[in-house]
């Protein structure tokens, strides 16, 4: 597998990082660099070390399995794939409990929570032979610097979101039927 396949791979992993980077952008209201660095790093490290401990798993299992790598393979990236799906349609009850995303017990639970399916791919390239140098670490590169600009774009145009769905406007009115305005 060659570069391009993990950067891929690595876009893929991240978008979830991405998104919580922006909501996490949203909800900074004195931004610093400091703050937007510590997330990104907070991310991409999780991102990348989690293949590493999934890969670690794999290559110890590796003796009980091998007779059936391949369909552990096609289930972990299954399993991945309907996660993603199933995070992707799902309906999030409103949380009205305000959180600082800068706390290092909430930002290692956010970080950890959106790079378990790396753990999977982990096991998976273990599963297939891969080494896993190369992808970790482009894996983690491309982590933390979607978290950062996430956390930048979030930040810089979060505003725009809190005008659409929290004030008495056309858009709320007109396209979001979903949403009352007032409420």
């Amino acid at each position: 597998m060659d570069w391009l396949y993990y950067s891929a791979l690595g876009i893929g992993l991240a978008l979830d990082a991405f998104a919580v980077s922006i909501t996490t952008g949203i909800s900074i209201q004195q931004m610093r660099l400091k703050h937007a660095l510590r997330i990104a790093f907070f991310f991409g490290f999780f991102q990348a070390f989690m293949p590493l401990v999934g890969w670690i798993i794999g290559e110890e299992a590796q003796t009980l399995i091998s007779s059936i790598d391949h369909w552990v393979a096609f289930i972990l990236l299954e399993l991945v794939g309907l996660k993603m799906i199933y995070e992707g349609c799902k309906v999030e009850a409103k949380v009205e409990k305000e959180s600082n995303p800068l706390n290092i017990h909430i930002l290692l639970a956010l970080a950890v929570a959106t790079s378990i399916d790396a753990l999977v791919v982990g096991v998976t390239f273990s599963v297939v032979h891969i080494d896993i140098v190369t992808p970790i670490i482009i894996i983690g590169v491309i982590t933390f610097f979607m978290s950062l600009s996430g956390v930048y774009l979030g930040n810089r145009y979060g505003h725009i979101f809190e005008w659409i769905f929290t004030r008495d406007n056309w858009w709320s009115n007109s396209y979001a039927p979903w949403h009352k305005a007032g409420n």
